[in-house]
């Protein structure tokens, strides 16, 4: 049985991040969070009504052992991005970048204000971009757009080699010998792990591993490689009263081909992506991303569903529509 926190387990890394004349009233685990665990802190005693605390400790991670696997060191761009270096990294970049991510209260990696990783920053008060589209859509389009303008400051920011920005700043090396080979090597692995839980992957197995194979010979090689969030949906943009788009979930932030981003961008805000769109990107790759992407997003519910992740029926959802459209892509 799971032990999460309660309020009384995270008061003293709010007071050091308030301080002490602050109280905390009650502690909410949010949902959704599969690698650590989201909690709003409650307050009195303070101009802020609420925080948020990030904590990476081991009963906040739904991924089953062994999961990460090779690449679990940050040297895998698509291992389960978790933990609080990776997530300063990004949060230091990204500011000297101007994109917007919660203000930065505490972090702590001692684990003598608590038995884990954790970090205290600001609750943004707007709620999701997603919530925000069902509730106003005519504000969501001024944050939309603020996002649009984050993700060419970040997309146009290019290094030589790919890599999570963790493991780049301290001058390590990441798997592979290219974004377009590690996207494949990747895709025939979750390949194999659906053809394993699934019939219908498995009887399709073979066309689409010739399709894999015949798209990433299709690719040109590339020398220059964007900044991207990786999973970028408007569940991961929080919205401030000013209509901000503030990025969260940011601990995969890596330097990769920008249309792997815009493939996931395109899948998860559907009819609302042309406003997120941009010229240039590379036809050959988008056709071996979006394949990947699908296989991806089948093989990663279903591992989950392995252990004992809380919310099934959506997992088993998102794996069921994927598979439908890595099977429609084929030839």
């Amino acid at each position: 049985m799971r032990r999460f926190a309660e309020a009384e387990d995270l008061s003293g890394v709010v007071r050091d991040a308030l301080g002490g004349a602050v109280r905390v009233a009650g502690a909410d685990r949010l949902r959704g969070g599969s690698k650590k665990g989201v909690y709003r802190v409650r307050l009195t005693g303070s101009g802020t009504p609420s925080v948020i605390v990030y904590s990476w400790a081991d009963e906040e991670n739904f991924w089953p052992a062994g999961t990460a696997g090779k690449g679990a060191d940050g040297t895998d761009p698509f291992a389960p991005a978790s933990g609080l270096e990776p997530f300063l990294a990004a949060q230091r970049l990204l500011h000297e970048l101007g994109a917007r991510v919660p203000q930065l209260l505490l972090a702590d990696g001692s684990r003598q204000r608590y038995a884990a990783d954790v970090a205290v920053v600001e609750d943004v008060a707007g709620g999701t971009l997603e919530a925000l589209f069902a509730t106003d859509p005519g504000a969501a389009q001024k944050t939309l757009a603020d996002l649009a303008r984050t993700l060419g400051r970040m997309h146009g920011h290019h290094a030589p080699r790919y890599g999570r920005v963790d493991l780049l700043e301290r001058g390590g090396v990441a798997l592979g010998s290219s974004c377009e080979q590690l996207v494949l090597d990747r895709a025939l692995g979750d390949l194999g792990e659906a053809a394993g839980r699934d019939s219908r992957i498995a009887a399709a197995r073979g066309r689409l591993d010739e399709r894999l194979r015949t798209l990433r010979e299709l690719v040109a090689p590339r020398t220059e490689h964007g900044l991207i969030h990786g999973e970028l949906g408007p569940d991961h943009v929080l919205v401030t009263p000013e209509g901000e788009a503030v990025l969260i979930d940011i601990e995969g932030l890596m330097h990769f081909d920008v249309e792997w981003e815009h493939v996931f961008l395109r899948l998860r805000f559907q009819e609302r992506y042309e406003a997120l769109a941009r010229p240039g990107l590379d036809p050959r790759r988008l056709d071996l991303y979006a394949l990947a992407m699908r296989l991806s997003l089948v093989a990663g519910p279903l591992r989950l569903l392995d252990g004992d992740f809380p919310d099934r029926e959506f997992m088993r959802g998102i794996a069921e529509h994927n598979l439908e459209e890595a099977l429609a892509l084929l030839p």
